[in-house]
């Protein structure tokens, strides 16, 4: 997918991306393969694959839940951006906060922002065990949303804390979703969410599946979780 394929596709699904997006996103695209020389952000550095497999990827989660509503959103395990980033350029009233376990990652972001001169944003360097525990944090997100950190049963506890009562969870998932919500069943209402809506769509291009999930925050999350770092993902609520 290049740029002008990028352009059209959103604008079939309602985005109409002004000069300036565009710019955002081709700036974005430059720093990191630029950036990914001096350390790992990703395997995938071709402009096609860029624009398709992270702009576009994360752009979905857009088409199903809509971001204009909402005000704060948490990305969890961002990495080198995704999928929040692509959608605070679509959404530039978002006020985003990402936090990942990599400092050299936080250092990329805060760069990237400045040069794409996004507002209001937060990065924060932690574990997310030990953030979603931090009464800052906690229970503050419109919305928090993560992408391809790691199975749902494990996602959701170090997601869910982070969503205020009456916010949502946004999981966006690869073919496995299906599988990965069975096995989640128990984390997701011991935490305190309920599924909303699903969504299943194929990745353009490629025709890869994808799972879009939409959590309700319906009560508080249980002050023991997440439990401490390393322990959700050694031994998930199941």
């Amino acid at each position: 997918m290049n740029e002008q394929q990028f352009i059209e596709a959103l604008k079939k699904k309602g985005i109409e991306l002004s000069e300036k997006q565009i710019a955002q996103f081709k700036k974005y695209f430059e720093l990191l393969v630029e950036w990914n020389e001096k350390m790992n952000l990703t395997a995938i550095t071709d402009l096609e694959g860029v624009y398709l497999k992270h702009f576009y990827d994360s752009i979905s989660a857009s088409f199903y839940f809509d971001f204009s509503k909402v005000t704060t959103v948490c990305d969890v395990g961002a990495g080198a951006g995704f999928p929040s980033i692509p959608i605070k350029i679509c959404f530039p009233h978002l006020h985003v906060t990402i936090v990942d376990s990599l400092n050299k990652r936080i250092t990329f972001l805060n760069h990237l922002s400045d040069e794409l001169q996004l507002e209001n944003m937060n990065f924060v360097h932690a574990r997310a065990e030990e953030f979603a525990q931090n009464a800052k944090y906690r229970e503050q997100f419109d919305v928090v949303t993560a992408r391809a950190v790691a199975r749902l049963s494990v996602l959701s506890e170090l997601c869910v804390p982070l969503a205020k009562q009456g916010g949502y969870f946004v999981a966006l998932k690869a073919a496995a979703g299906a599988e990965e919500l069975k096995d989640a069943k128990k984390a997701l209402t011991t935490l305190g969410v309920a599924l909303k809506e699903e969504f299943s769509f194929l990745l353009p291009v490629e025709e890869s599946d994808r799972m879009l999930y939409i959590f309700d925050k319906i009560k508080g999350t249980p002050k023991k979780y997440p439990r401490k770092p390393g322990v959700p993902n050694k031994s998930p609520i199941q």
